[in-house]
């Protein structure tokens, strides 16, 4: 007897796929939390240098303000402000608050705006540089 061929695997192609905003938001959870964990050691440095002295900390900054950097820096205030929310959000849904479906939408779809809205006002008002 002879064995059925089996299907070829069906491509699957990640950005045809749509995420519920819940899952968006967790990905995005994951994500700033690397982005934390990779850039944790050059912002220890970077502290550690601007904690020497005035004229240190006056070199940082300068050191920091170009364009390159300070998207660098408005990627770390995102990923630090997201991961912090999502934490939250996460902890509550833990305990059984905000767990319903449509609480659970709202709170992801309130952890991605405000994450985005802290790194846009840090961004324009400045408290980069």
């Amino acid at each position: 007897m002879r064995a059925q061929p089996q299907a070829a695997p069906k491509f699957l192609n990640l950005f045809q796929i749509r995420f519920p905003i819940g899952a968006i938001a967790s990905i995005g959870h994951r994500v700033s939390g690397v982005v934390l964990l990779i850039l944790l050691p050059l912002l220890a440095i970077g502290l550690d240098e601007s904690l020497g002295s005035a004229e240190d900390f006056d070199a940082l900054r300068d050191n920091l303000s170009g364009p390159l950097t300070m998207l660098l820096l408005v990627i770390v205030v995102w990923a630090a402000a997201h991961h912090v929310l999502a934490g939250v959000r996460h902890l509550l849904m833990d305990i059984g608050i905000g767990s319903r479906l449509e609480q659970a939408r709202t709170s992801a779809w309130s952890v991605i705006v405000a994450a985005l809205l802290i790194a846009l006002v840090a961004a324009l008002t400045g408290a980069l540089s």
